[in-house]
């Protein structure tokens, strides 16, 4: 049983930032081309190496996504984009298409080749195909149980290594290979472009009947016959590693830095526990419970995930109000504001390796010195008395209830 990677998710720099201070061994990222999350904030030309640099002086890896189908017109612009990335320093490329593999290996000679789960492997053969064509690691499909994954395990290169997803959202396709969105919006999935009309609520229509919906529904409040749950496997990490998963993946770079950073750190915490042979911190396994997500579920890995058809929406049970820039051993933190909250009010703060605590929000002041009873203005600056000093980028939070109603 070998311990697993922790691969987070960084759509942008603050993101990036988030996952790699908060517990990442590595992180993946995309830059403005040929990348599978095409509205997540992604890289420049200018911020990638900048990306890469950040991540290394961590200690932490960076993998860059080049996982679309490109056409025609788009490949002949490969070839510089890889040799770009190579020279950025990348560790490793995430690839899904077999002529863009064959030119990394010549463009991108420096960075290992990880083969996406857009190329759907489930099977062992198919994996070790792949590390004969000079692939590092497959990403396998998410459609497996733990036992197919044990068995490509055993019957493929030990030095082959294997990734699965562990946590994050699910597609009701086959591992994102779905024409759903590019018929009803003409956005396509396949290049980075998926509109989820899978989390839409439908009605049925008859062919005679044009305009006249007749409604699909469980309940009064109706069905969503495509909706996938979320994954979450932190309660079963140590299944994955005794499979002999390599590197476990969080789904996310569309979502927000704190869920990059709220998540890293709970498997981060949950993995140390495992592999060092203790018990789980119940404090760090309820911290994947405080950022949105749909109904969880454990994937396919002990069979039929089920689907949840009362709704689509998200559980948002937390927020942050503000972010520590800076913080004194006496406890003094500066602040910038994300929302409002008083003097008064009951919080959390969490923070890189920091076990989350609960305050209650005493004396503050603006960047002038003046008392304040309730910042207001958006990313305004401001002072606040902690009972002991944190990290800095540690997160100030607080319970409230923000999940969609009706």
């Amino acid at each position: 049983m070998g311990k697993l990677e922790l691969l987070s998710p960084a759509g942008d720099m603050e993101r990036l930032k988030m996952a790699v201070l908060y517990g990442a061994d590595a992180v993946y990222l995309a830059g403005t081309s040929f990348g599978m999350r095409s509205f997540a904030g992604n890289f420049s030309p200018e911020e990638l190496p900048q990306a890469v640099k950040f991540a290394h002086d961590h200690g932490v890896k960076c993998h860059v996504t080049v996982n679309t189908m490109p056409r025609n017109g788009e490949i002949a612009h490969l070839p510089g984009y890889l040799a770009q990335l190579d020279s950025a320093g990348v560790d490793a490329l995430i690839l899904a298409d077999l002529g863009a593999f064959t030119l990394a290996g010549k463009y991108a000679p420096h960075c290992q080749r990880h083969i996406s789960t857009q190329q759907s492997v489930a099977n062992y053969e198919c994996a070790q195909a792949w590390f004969d064509l000079g692939a590092q690691r497959v990403v396998l499909a998410r459609e497996l149980s733990l036992e197919e994954i044990r068995t490509i395990r055993r019957k493929t290169d030990p030095k082959l290594e294997i990734e699965t997803f562990g946590h994050g959202a699910m597609c009701v396709s086959y591992s994102g290979r779905c024409l759903l969105s590019n018929y009803m919006t003409g956005r396509d999935s396949n290049r980075g472009a998926c509109a989820q009309p899978c989390r839409y609520q439908y009605a049925l229509v008859e062919e005679k009947r044009p305009g006249e919906y007749f409604p699909v529904f469980e309940d009064e409040k109706g069905t969503y016959i495509l909706n996938s749950r979320d994954m979450c496997m932190i309660d079963h990490l140590k299944d994955l590693m005794d499979a002999g998963v390599d590197c476990i993946k969080i789904e996310g770079r569309a979502k927000s830095a704190y869920y990059a950073a709220i998540v890293t750190g709970a498997y981060r915490h949950c993995i140390d526990d495992v592999a060092a042979g203790r018990d789980v911190d119940p404090i760090w396994r309820d911290e994947v419970e405080h950022v949105s997500h749909r109904v969880y579920s454990t994937g396919f890995y002990y069979g039929e995930p089920g689907q949840y058809v009362e709704n689509s929406r998200y559980i948002r049970e937390w927020q942050i109000v503000a972010k520590v820039e800076s913080c004194g051993e006496n406890g003094l933190a500066v602040c910038s504001l994300n929302n409002k909250f008083r003097v008064g009010d009951a919080l959390e703060v969490v923070g890189p390796d920091l076990r989350p605590f609960p305050i209650v929000a005493g004396n503050m002041a603006d960047w002038e010195g003046n008392p304040l009873e309730e910042p207001r203005t958006p990313q305004m600056k401001f002072t606040m008395r902690l009972p002991k000093a944190v990290p800095a980028h540690s997160l100030i939070r607080r319970s409230v209830d923000l999940s969609p109603k009706g």
